[in-house]
């Protein structure tokens, strides 16, 4: 394999596609960053079953990209955090179908960016959603957004709740939603302090909610993925706890 050389910037260029197609997605984050990512998306989109499929994943990437390009996430950008969500259920779960691949690409479009998809904000964005991708993948986004919440009450509380209505009503939203826990799980050891404690306290409730749901028989998602991902929450469970102490 050639060595890898070093731009004048420091960064190294990426390696060939036989190494970035088995590389975890957190050592391309690390090393390669968001070009890593999007080549390892390019690879693994290559094998969706039609063109229309391939070009309907890199129209959502190249809208997520567009609505996240000044957003930055724990000092990386933004769109990263989508790109191995959707990455994820591609290589982890084995899931290659379009529609919740546009969806996790998506799925923080309508909390983020209301206003930049449509001047009415959040129903109109839903909207937009479904003109360009489809009515599936704007309900699946539509599943796996956070609720505007109401004043006076916990934000944490009313977030698990919604997450417990909103995913029992719909199996394919599981497999999006923990990916996405998976994801801003692992960001929570990356944080110090008493954020690091109020992350854990957020998020340590809805892993057996989630075991749960993600063992449920309507689940769309194959046996061998459902015990990876079920082996995964126990893991965070045990990390949450030791956290919260």
């Amino acid at each position: 394999m050639t060595p890898l050389s070093k731009s004048a910037n420091g960064s190294y260029g990426l390696p060939g596609r036989e190494l970035i197609a088995v590389m975890p997605l957190h050592a391309i984050t690390t090393v390669y960053g968001e070009r890593g990512l999007r080549a390892r998306f390019e690879l693994e989109t290559a094998r969706l079953n039609s063109l229309a499929d391939r070009e309907k994943a890199d129209k959502a990437l190249h809208l997520a990209g567009h609505l996240h390009e000044r957003d930055e996430r724990q000092r990386e950008p933004y769109i990263n955090h989508p790109l191995r969500v959707a990455l994820r259920i591609i290589c982890h779960y084995a899931v290659r179908d379009a529609d919740i691949t546009c969806a996790a690409l998506l799925h923080d479009a309508v909390e983020d960016h209301a206003d930049d998809l449509a001047a009415n904000g959040r129903p109109g964005a839903f909207g937009v959603l479904a003109a360009e991708f489809g009515a599936r993948v704007a309900g699946l986004v539509e599943a796996v957004t956070n609720p505007v919440y109401t004043p006076g009450r916990s934000k944490d509380e009313q977030y698990r709740e919604h997450v417990a209505a909103s995913l029992d009503a719909n199996p394919e939203a599981r497999v999006i939603k923990v990916s996405d826990f998976t994801d801003n799980g692992v960001g929570v050891f990356y944080a110090t302090g008493p954020k690091a404690v109020r992350l854990a306290g957020k998020y340590a409730p809805l892993v057996p909610m989630l075991a749960d749901l993600i063992a449920r028989p309507d689940t769309p998602l194959s046996i061998p993925a459902k015990a990876r991902i079920l082996s995964q929450l126990r893991v965070a469970e045990e990390r949450f706890a030791a956290l919260t102490g």
